[in-house]
């Protein structure tokens, strides 16, 4: 009898001692741990950080620092994390944290107006894990101008400006992959056909696009500036767009910083090709990201008899069209004038 009873009594010690056990695992697992915590921040890792790199992100705010790190120990937390851009919320357990930090959450990315494929480049590295450098290679990568027939000139038109929805640690080949299937299915069969219409590309298209948004900031206005260069082109007359010279002597100084508020006789001496007083035709690329609407505008462009034009001094950011040289040298001398007496150089 006495050592049944003594049996027992082990049993009924081991059954409190459990009991005792997993009562104390269960707070450490399931009692709310985080507080303090910004809800707007993320946890970023990435596949060569340490779990301590980590754990140092939102250490601090953890009531039980000792009980987290014994649930993500069992839960095989620093010997399996995952890459990518992680959430927390105030009042998670120990158990939630560790979950938590396996749900990759996407990030919005955008862009628009990116000036060269280089501020693109720049821009969505600002966004994701990958750096400039890493991006520019794969967006640039020989075998893709080739496959889709662009250069290094013109294929900041195949990345169209809108929001898009990526994991943070995306791989560059990835996302422009992406990206380019993007430019392809807004290149539907009507777009391609008021294209061909016009005797131009899709890429044409784009570069004339946005030689017309830097024109003009006014989206009504748009299509009209449009319908003026495109009877320049019919013409075979240079385009002798402002903003390519302001793009050509850029490229020609190397400073892409600086502002340029008035166009001179010395900038249409430049030799560039996106020189287009000195060529005819289109430049090789872009002069800047067009927006949707721009490509659209040179899609839809209006019909209309109008071979020049200048910023209006009546309508401030809009422009005087005219169909003589006489008439639009008249428009021109008035503008000309509004600008000195505003003291702009």
């Amino acid at each position: 009898m006495k050592i049944k009873n003594i049996i027992v009594l082990i049993v009924v010690l081991g059954g409190f001692g459990l009991m005792g056990y997993l009562y104390i695992w269960y707070g450490k697992a399931f009692k709310a741990n985080l507080q303090g915590w910004d809800e707007n921040e993320y946890i970023y890792v990435r596949e060569s950080d340490t779990f301590d790199k980590v754990y140092s992100q939102f250490k601090a705010y953890l009531k039980d620092p000792k009980g987290f790190e014994e649930i993500a120990e069992q839960r095989s937390y620093p010997y399996s994390m995952s890459a990518g851009r992680f959430r927390l919320k105030n009042g998670m357990n120990s158990y939630d944290i560790t979950q938590a930090l396996r749900v990759n959450i996407p990030v919005k990315v955008t862009y628009n107006n990116q000036e060269r494929i280089e501020n693109l480049a720049g821009r969505l590295a600002t966004q994701i894990e990958a750096d400039s450098l890493s991006i520019l290679e794969a967006f640039t990568a020989h075998k893709f101008l080739e496959d889709n027939e662009l250069t290094k000139e013109n294929v900041l038109v195949a990345f169209v400006p809108d929001t898009y929805e990526f994991y943070w640690n995306v791989n560059p080949i990835k996302m422009r992959n992406k990206l380019y299937n993007e430019y392809m299915r807004f290149w539907n069969d009507e777009r391609k056909a008021k294209a061909e219409e016009l005797g131009l590309s899709p890429i044409e298209v784009s570069i004339l696009a946005s030689i017309v948004q830097k024109e003009t900031t006014k989206i009504d206005e748009r299509p009209k500036v449009a319908g003026a260069y495109l009877n320049r082109l019919k013409l075979g007359m240079p385009l002798q767009a402002d903003p390519t010279l302001v793009y050509a002597y850029k490229l020609y100084t190397g400073d892409f910083d600086e502002k340029i508020y008035r166009v001179y006789n010395k900038h249409k001496e430049i030799p560039s090709p996106y020189n287009t007083y000195l060529n005819t035709g289109l430049p090789p690329g872009p002069i800047f990201m067009p927006d949707k609407n721009a490509i659209d505008a040179v899609l839809n462009a209006e019909k209309h008899d109008y071979i020049y034009f200048c910023a209006s001094v009546d309508r401030i950011g809009y422009h005087e069209f005219a169909k003589t040289l006489a008439q639009h040298n008249v428009n021109s001398a008035k503008y000309h004038t509004y600008l000195n007496q505003s003291g702009i150089r």
